[in-house]
């Protein structure tokens, strides 16, 4: 599975979501940085952090606690 979290540089609820994907003891995931690509940040700009499982193109927008990701990563 390849799972991605969107984040800015500077954004407490991105590390807020870090924490809540620890939490949930979330497998390896990739954090992609969305503040120098303009593609990027007009896809998730005003929703970051956005969780997303890209091999089944499904996404989970903030606010997300340990007992959603769980579920997340169980679907499909």
């Amino acid at each position: 599975m390849e799972l991605i979290l969107y984040q800015r540089d500077t954004c407490h609820l991105c590390d807020l979501a870090l924490a809540v994907l620890a939490e949930a003891r979330t497998p390896e995931f990739t954090s992609v940085f969305i503040d120098d690509d303009d593609a990027l940040e007009a896809r998730y700009g005003l929703r970051v952090p956005v969780f997303r499982a890209a091999d089944r193109e499904l996404e989970l927008d903030w606010p997300f606690d340990a007992d959603a990701v769980r579920a997340f990563l169980d679907m499909g």
